[in-house]
C-alpha cells in the first residue's frame, strides 16, 4: 500500500488536481495599473501550488501549509479572515459568473512569500482558479481568470488592487518582460536587456495592503483625476496641468505621468545602463512623489545601486514594505546580493535572498 499523501493526511481524501501560479516582481509601472497606465512585470521562480478534490461534506475546506492555517466556509456564506477570503472570493465569483462548481478541499503551499511584493494573492488566486477550471472543465481563458482574481481581491479582501498581479500571474514567464496597457489589456513579452539578469532582495519588514496606505494611494489618484477633469491618470500628458491641484494631489499625478514614461522608453528596447537609470529614476519617484517606500527600502536600494554591477534597482511591489528589484550584469547576481546583504547587516538590518534561489 502507498504511503498516504499530504492531502489525504489533511482531508482523509485523494487529490483530484493540482495547479500552479507563479510570484512576479514588477520592473518598472508601479502603481500605474489601477491609473489605466502601463507595466512591465516579468514572472519569478518561485510558485503557489493549490492542490483540490470536491468536499464531502457540502462546505468548502482551506489548509496553508506554510501559515499551518486552516478554515472553512459555506456556499453563499460569510466569508473568511486570512488566506481563505481569496480562495472563498474566487468561488463565490465562479457562481456568480454562471459556472457550476460544487463544494471543495483546497491545500495550498507556496515558495512565494508573504509581504514581500512578489504578488503572493495573486499567485494564490491564479493557481486556484486554474484548479477550479481543470477540475470541472470551466469555460474560462487566462484573461478571464486574471479579470476574475482580481475581483476577488477587491470585493472579498478589500484590496483595491489594479490588474497588473493577475495578469502577471495568469499570463508572465520567468524569462520574458510582461508589458501590458492596462487599459485595452494588450501585451507583449519582451526579453530583458541583453547580458542582464534579476536579482530580487526582501528589506526585512513585511506589508500587509490591506492595512496599509494603498487603498488611500488609489483614493488620492482618482480625485486627482476628477479635479483635472481626466477620467484617468493615463490622460495626464502635461506636467503644467499639475499647478491646478493640491500639492499631495500633484505629486502623486506626477509620479503616474513619469512612470509611464519610464515604461513606455523602456519597451522600446533600451540597453541595461539606460534601463537601470529608469529604475533609479523610479524608485526617487515613489520615495518623493507617490510617497510609499520606508527608509530599510531606501537604504536597500541604495546599497544595490552602489555595486559597480547593478545597473538600477528600485522598490517593486506596492511598496510599505516588501523587497527591492536590481537589474544586474549576467551571472553577477549571487555575488551581488551577498554583498549587498553583509552592508545592510552592518546598517542593523536583516535582508533576504528571494531570487535568485
Amino acid at each position: 500500500m502507498s504511503a498516504a499523501t499530504d492531502f489525504e493526511k489533511t482531508f482523509e481524501s485523494p487529490c483530484e488536481v493540482t495547479a500552479r501560479a507563479p510570484g512576479r516582481v514588477n520592473l518598472l509601472g508601479e502603481h500605474t495599473d489601477y491609473n489605466d497606465g502601463f507595466v512591465l512585470p516579468i514572472a519569478v521562480p518561485l510558485e503557489t501550488t493549490v492542490e483540490l478534490a470536491r468536499s464531502r461534506d457540502g462546505r468548502n475546506h482551506y489548509y496553508a501549509e506554510e501559515l499551518q492555517e486552516r478554515a472553512w466556509s459555506e456556499t453563499g456564506g460569510a466569508v473568511p479572515s486570512g488566506f481563505a477570503a481569496y480562495l472563498h472570493g474566487c468561488l463565490a465569483l465562479l457562481r456568480l459568473s454562471g459556472h457550476h462548481v460544487d463544494p471543495v478541499s483546497v491545500r495550498v503551499t507556496s515558495q512565494v512569500p508573504m509581504g514581500s511584493g512578489l504578488s503572493s494573492s495573486a499567485a494564490l488566486e491564479v493557481a486556484f482558479l486554474r484548479g477550479m477550471r481543470e477540475l470541472f472543465r470551466l469555460d474560462l481563458d487566462d484573461v478571464e481568470i486574471a479579470l476574475m482574481a482580481q475581483q476577488a481581491e477587491i470585493r472579498y479582501a478589500g484590496v483595491n488592487c489594479g490588474i497588473m498581479d493577475q495578469m502577471a500571474a495568469s499570463l508572465a514567464d520567468s524569462t520574458h518582460m510582461l508589458f501590458i496597457d492596462t487599459r485595452s489589456l494588450e501585451r507583449k513579452l519582451l526579453p530583458l536587456p541583453p547580458r542582464s539578469e534579476l536579482l530580487v532582495i526582501d528589506c526585512g519588514i513585511p506589508r500587509k495592503l490591506g492595512e496599509s496606505m494603498y487603498n488611500l494611494r488609489r483614493q488620492e489618484c482618482e480625485e486627482a483625476a476628477e479635479l483635472l477633469g481626466i477620467a484617468s491618470l493615463r490622460e495626464l500628458s502635461d506636467l503644467g496641468q499639475l499647478i491646478k491641484l493640491p500639492r499631495n494631489l500633484a505629486q502623486r499625478a506626477r509620479h503616474v505621468l513619469t512612470e509611464n514614461e519610464r515604461v513606455l522608453e523602456a519597451v522600446k528596447g533600451v540597453h541595461g545602463c539606460r534601463f537601470g537609470e529608469l529604475m533609479n529614476a523610479s524608485h526617487m519617484s515613489l520615495r518623493d512623489d507617490f510617497q510609499v517606500s520606508i527608509p530599510e527600502l531606501d537604504l536597500l536600494a541604495r546599497l544595490l545601486q552602489e555595486q559597480v554591477d547593478v545597473y538600477g534597482a528600485r522598490l517593486t511591489g506596492a511598496g510599505f514594505g516588501g523587497a527591492c528589484v536590481a537589474l544586474v550584469r549576467e551571472g553577477k547576481a549571487a555575488e551581488v546580493a551577498s554583498n549587498v546583504l553583509a552592508l545592510y547587516r552592518e546598517q542593523g538590518q536583516q535582508g533576504k535572498l528571494l531570487v535568485p534561489q
